[in-house]
C-alpha cells in the first residue's frame, strides 16, 4: 500500500502536520501521502469522522491516518483497522467506524502498543506524530498489521451516537451532521427522505425549493437537495445556508412540504 493519507484538526498555523509527514518521510520514503484536510474544527470528532467516510472510498487503497483526538494521552486506546478497502490508523475514540464501513467493514483490529513501531519516547499530547504516523509508514511498507499490537474484538470499538433522523407530519426531522466551508448544511437523512416531497418545501420554518442542485432556487433562496454523499442538505444560492437558518452541527432541522 504505497499512499498514506491524512486527516486532522491540527490546523495549518504549527508545526504538527510537518512533524508527520516528516516521520512518514524517514521510515517509509517511497510512500506517498494525500493531506485530506487538517482544518477539521478542534475535538469535533463527528465532523472529522464524516469528512473521512464522505472521501476515503475515492483515495487509492492504502493506510488512511485520522487523527481528532481531544483525548490524547488518556486510557483511550490507539487502533489499526483492516478493511477490505484499506487501513484506518486512529483513537478508537468514534473517529473511525463509519469511514471503515465505507471500505467494506473491518476485517481485522489491533490495540498499537508495539513500543517497536512507535517512537522511541512517545508524547502523551502528540500521538499523530508518536504513534499513528509511524504505524502507518509500517503498515504503507508492507509490515502485517498483527506485529502492531494485539487483536481487538470490532464489536468493542467505540462508535458515535446515531444521529437522529425521525418523521414529522408532512416529512422529517433530521441531525445535521456537519456543515461545511461554503455553509452548505448536510443532514444525517439519507436522500430518499427528500425524494417524495414536492416541489415547494418550509426548511426550518423558512421557505425552500425541492432542487437538484444550487440553482434550482433564485439567488439568495434556500434549496434543500441530495449532496455529492447522498445525504439530505440545505444550501443558499449565493450565500450560506448555515447562516440564514442559524443551525450548527447537532441541531435538528425539519423539512416538510409547504401548505396550501
Amino acid at each position: 500500500m504505497a499512499w498514506i493519507s491524512l486527516t486532522t484538526d491540527y490546523g495549518l498555523a504549527d508545526g504538527f502536520v510537518a512533524a508527520c509527514h516528516g516521520v512518514i518521510a524517514r521510515l517509509a520514503p517511497a510512500v506517498r501521502v494525500i493531506d485530506v484536510t487538517h482544518l477539521v474544527p478542534p475535538a469535533d470528532v463527528r465532523r472529522g469522522a464524516a469528512v473521512l467516510a464522505q472521501t476515503v472510498p475515492y483515495l487509492p487503497e492504502g493506510v488512511h491516518v485520522a487523527v481528532v483526538d481531544p483525548g490524547v494521552g488518556t486510557a483511550r486506546r490507539g487502533v489499526a483497522l483492516a478493511t477490505p478497502g484499506g487501513t484506518l490508523v486512529g483513537p478508537d475514540n468514534g473517529l473511525l467506524p463509519d469511514a471503515a464501513e465505507a471500505l467494506g467493514g473491518v476485517t481485522a483490529a489491533v490495540e498499537l502498543t508495539n513500543p517497536a513501531w512507535l517512537a522511541p519516547e512517545v508524547s502523551r499530547t502528540f500521538h499523530g506524530r508518536d504513534v499513528f504516523a509511524p504505524v502507518a509508514a509500517r503498515l504503507a511498507s508492507g509490515a502485517p498489521l498483527a506485529d502492531a499490537g494485539p487483536a481487538v474484538d470490532p464489536a468493542g470499538l467505540v462508535r458515535l451516537p446515531e444521529p437522529v433522523v425521525r418523521d414529522e407530519p408532512g416529512g422529517f426531522a433530521a441531525e445535521v451532521l456537519t456543515v461545511d466551508h461554503f455553509g452548505n448544511v448536510q443532514l444525517a437523512a439519507p436522500g430518499r427522505r427528500l425524494a417524495p416531497l414536492p416541489a415547494r418545501l418550509r426548511v426550518a420554518g423558512r421557505a425552500a425549493a425541492h432542487g437538484r442542485t444550487f440553482g434550482d432556487a433564485p439567488s439568495g433562496a434556500l434549496v434543500a437537495y441530495v449532496d455529492s454523499a447522498g445525504l439530505v442538505a440545505a444550501a443558499v444560492n449565493g450565500g450560506r445556508a448555515a447562516d440564514v437558518l442559524g443551525v450548527a452541527p447537532g441541531d435538528l432541522v425539519t423539512i416538510t412540504a409547504e401548505e396550501g
